[in-house]
Parts: structure tokens; sequence; C-alpha cells
């Protein structure tokens, strides 16, 4: 394959808002929970367009929640255009549908759609760096936590395995956006689908592409639980000052 490595590459945005947010406990999606003047998703969709308003947006949802959507971004004046597609069985399943909407020669992003504080700054140098020849671009953070391999026993009771050890070091927590050339991470998510594949880069390393990672930020939290929605309706005013 000619890859061809240009700063006219068009952007588009896949943001993967397909989930039901069982863990949160709520009456919708977290993806649609209030946050500042909006919603969660409408946050994260608006940290790229500030960045690069004209970036193409996908935005995949669940199907019985793509009406509440169009419906929402209408009352509540929200006009970004947005392709809408249905999500899938598993995150792999509707990113591969997503990627039906992205020609090839594009620059795609591919970003949780409950991660609202992704920076300017970081996504620019992103960019820049793509650009610049990446055909792969991971942002990532490392853990600062003291770990232990620990498994249940059969008491249901956490236990150390022995003689495992995990070295801090050299482990990182692997964030997004996750920025691609469209044609490589569409040829990846051709394969069939593995449980290993548990985000876009560890589909695009089975395809051997070559992944460059990069810092990401500490605050780009993705919000899953209760109390990350806690930690981000507080700092989200903060952080929009």
């Amino acid at each position: 394959m000619t890859i061809c490595y240009s700063v006219s590459r068009k952007l588009y945005l896949i943001v993967t808002a397909g989930g039901h947010g069982t863990r949160m406990g709520a009456d919708v999606p977290k993806q649609f929970l209030p946050l500042g003047e909006g919603n969660i998703l409408q946050a994260t969709i608006t940290a790229f367009t500030r960045t690069f308003p004209d970036v193409k947006v996908v935005t995949v949802l669940p199907e019985e929640h793509i009406r509440y959507w169009k419906e929402y971004c209408l009352k509540n004046g929200f006009t970004v255009p947005q392709t809408l597609v249905k999500g899938g069985f598993t995150r792999f399943h509707s990113v591969k549908a997503a990627l039906a909407k992205v020609p090839d020669g594009a620059l795609v992003a591919i970003h949780d759609g409950v991660r609202p504080f992704v920076t300017p700054k970081l996504l620019r140098a992103m960019r820049e760096q793509m650009d610049a020849g990446c055909r792969a671009l991971i942002p990532c953070m490392p853990v600062t936590d003291t770990l232990k391999v620990l498994r249940k026993n059969a008491a249901g009771l956490l236990e150390q395995v022995p003689g495992a050890t995990a070295d801090r070091s050299v482990i990182y927590g692997i964030q997004t956006p996750q920025f691609f050339l469209s044609e490589d991470i569409k040829s990846a998510y051709l394969a069939p689908y593995d449980t290993s594949f548990t985000d876009d880069s560890s589909v695009a390393q089975a395809k051997e592409i070559p992944l460059t990672f990069c810092e990401g930020e500490r605050y780009n939290i993705k919000i899953t639980t209760k109390e990350d929605l806690i930690f981000a309706r507080f700092f989200y005013p903060e952080q929009n000052s």
C-alpha cells in the first residue's frame, strides 16, 4: 500500500457513544447526562469543533437513542453537522460501522464520547505529529499508583498471585483520541472481531500498523462511574473558564 502523508488530509472525528452506561445507573446513557450548559456528548464533540471548525463528525449512538439525540440537538441549538451511525454489538463493531462513512485519504480521530476534557493543545499537537509522518498516534499517561497482581480465591477474596509483579515504570494507561490514516485503520477493521481488541490501537497493532505514542493529559478522563461524574461537574466550569 502506498501511504500519502499530506497536511491537506481532511480530518474526520468518530465519536463512540453507542454504549448504554449501565454502571452509571441513570435513566439515560451516560453520554446524555447533563454537563455544564449541555450534556457530556455535546461537550465532547465541542472539544473538537472549537479546535478544528472544519472537522467532519461521525457520531455512533445506540439505535434507540438516535431520535433522542436529534431532538436534543434541535431543542438546544446544537447545530454541528453530524453523520449518525447505529452502534453495534461491541465497540469494535460500532467503530467499524462508523469507518464506512470515512473516505480513504483522510485523517481520522477516534474518541470516546464521554471524554469531554481533551484540550485544544493536545489535539493540535497530535494533528501536527500526524502531519509530520505518523501512521497511528496514541495518547497515554504513566500509571502512578503502586501495582499488585491479584486474583480472587474460592471465597471471593483478593489474594496476591505468588511470584507475579508489575513494574509501574513501564505501565501506561491508554487514552483517546487515537489518530490514524483512514485507509490504515479501515483495513485493520476488516479483521474478524477478537476479544483482545480493547481499543483501536489494539486493532491497528494486530494489522502491524506502526504505533507512535505521545503523552496524554491527566484530566482527559473517561466518565464511567458516578464518582467520575461528580468530578466532571466540578471540573468542567474550571476547564472552560
